[in-house]
């Protein structure tokens, strides 16, 4: 830590908050780790085992008391608490950065926009895979116009979990906001609108499949675009055989990418960004394929060396954000927009019709 680092403060030290969050901020210039907030012992004591000179705290209250202290908080706490302790933070005078979902509905992400300007304040919101291997090889295939015009966008988040595991993610409370179409769902939508736009309509499809599930768990999402691009957005825990993460159709080429990005599973292996020379890179055999007429598992197209991951931008861009007033990576508004097309979906798969946004 340097006189010029930011501080801090991270409530929620589980999946989100020891896997994701504690090590990319640890490994960000100009932040601090300073405390985490947990009342689980055995996770106060892990987080002071990785980051010796954490501070920890079992509430909020101890947190927002020493709010003087702070230059950040950080909300990887469960989804139904995303809400209060961001306005909390806020009023406490501190910028936040809030895991996704920032909220349950657009609207009140979009009143914690207005209070978070109104406070003069930063409210980000964690939207990681923007900074995914693929997503950033995409970007840069579309913005150099190798796939001539987009007509399809394909996007699976698919995984083969038939048992489910349980815990609020699951939950079928609405209170938890659980469930793929709020999970998966906020990644692919938001890397939808990301990409191609605004939604002019959405139609959804969701299922719960798994004897025991409480909550949808095999979810299917088609946004028209208004641009015109089509989005057809697959979010499964029940898919025996996983499809294409990206498939991109144009008037000149299409795209086709299998595999997952690696850093969360680095992250979850204890790799930390900045100690390895790779970090974010897959091997040859995971390239994309570039081409037209012919299936890239046949052989059809060129294979396109994908990009190295970057999640370390997010918080490097919310560092330079807080220091010297560099842009917001990823805005309240933005989420909220994605917010809209998850509560369009949920209703479209509740009535069985599309719904005009």
């Amino acid at each position: 830590m340097t006189a010029a680092d930011l501080r801090v403060g991270l409530v929620g030290y589980g999946l989100a908050g020891s896997v994701f969050h504690a090590p990319l901020i640890a490994a960000t210039e100009g932040l601090t780790l300073d405390t985490v907030v947990t009342s689980n012992p055995e996770r106060q004591e892990q987080a002071r085992a990785e980051f010796p000179d954490v501070r920890t705290a079992a509430g909020t209250d101890e947190l927002f008391a020493r709010a003087a202290d702070l230059d950040l908080v950080v909300i990887a706490s469960p989804n139904r608490t995303h809400v209060p302790l961001a306005t909390a933070a806020l009023e406490a005078g501190l910028p936040v950065v809030v895991d996704k979902p920032v909220a349950g509905t657009a609207a009140e992400a979009r009143a914690l926009a207005g209070l978070a300007e109104e406070r003069g304040l930063l409210l980000s919101v964690f939207q990681n895979r923007r900074w995914d291997n693929d997503f950033l090889t995409l970007r840069r295939l579309l913005d150099e116009g190798e796939l001539g015009d987009v007509w399809r966008f394909e996007s699976r988040f698919e995984r083969w979990r038939p048992q489910p595991k349980g815990g609020w993610r699951e939950s079928g409370d609405p209170a938890e906001i659980g469930g793929l179409l709020y999970d998966l769902g906020s990644h692919v939508v938001d890397q939808a609108l990301t990409l191609f736009g605004p939604a002019a309509s959405v139609y959804a499809e969701a299922d719960v499949r798994r004897p025991g599930a409480e909550i949808d768990d095999d979810t299917f999402i088609a946004i028209t675009h208004a641009n015109g691009v089509r989005s057809h957005l697959y979010v499964s825990a029940t898919t025996a055989q996983l499809g294409p993460r990206f498939r991109v159709l144009g008037s000149k080429a299409g795209y086709v990418k299998y595999g997952l990005d690696p850093q969360e599973a680095a992250l979850r292996e204890g790799e930390r960004p900045g100690t390895a020379a790779d970090w974010g890179r897959e091997p040859e055999s995971l390239w994309g394929r570039l081409g037209a007429g012919e299936s890239p598992v046949t052989g059809g197209g060129s294979p396109v060396p994908t990009l190295p991951g970057d999640y370390p931008a997010y918080y490097a861009a919310v560092a330079r954000a807080l220091a010297d007033g560099g842009t917001n990576p990823v805005t309240a508004l933005e989420a909220a927009a994605a917010l809209d097309v998850l509560e369009a979906a949920r209703r479209s798969a509740h009535d069985g019709v599309a719904v005009e946004l």
